[in-house]
């Protein structure tokens, strides 16, 4: 049976459903390791600001999924996906301060972050009766 998101039109590049697994499984991985690295750096730089954007990013990824799948709103997950972006981008710069290994080890998660929006972006302009109206009809 066909899920709502198989129905989709989908960019070009848009990995299949299988690859997703393994992609996330590594990048929790490093993400794991990159706070691990912070949090264990004896002298943290800007801890209260990494803090708040931690919260306002792992808030925002964990709403993704949701405003995606389950609510089909297509418009509203993609702006979520810019919040995620723009607060990985501003981690990772503070990072850098303490520790470049935890910044690095942030950048495969900023490039799928960046993918995933390029594959976001791709279904809502493909999907212009989805994206719209954020309805939960399958597409015909």
């Amino acid at each position: 049976m066909a899920t709502w998101y198989d129905t989709l039109r989908k960019p070009r590049y848009t990995p299949p459903k299988n690859v997703f697994g393994p992609v996330w499984t590594l990048l929790y991985i490093f993400i794991f390791s990159s706070l691990a690295v912070y949090f264990l750096t004896p002298a943290k730089q800007n801890l209260i600001p990494v803090t708040i954007l931690l919260l306002i990013h792992f808030t925002a990824s964990f709403s993704w999924t949701k405003l995606f799948f389950k609510q089909k709103k297509v418009l509203l997950a993609l702006l979520d996906l810019l919040v995620i972006d723009c607060t990985l981008i501003a981690i990772i710069l503070l990072f850098f301060q303490t520790s470049t290994l935890a910044a690095l080890l942030l950048i495969p998660y900023l490039g799928w972050g960046i993918f995933a929006a390029y594959i976001n972006w791709g279904i809502y302009r493909l999907n212009p009766e989805q994206s719209e109206t954020g309805n939960n009809s399958t597409i015909k």
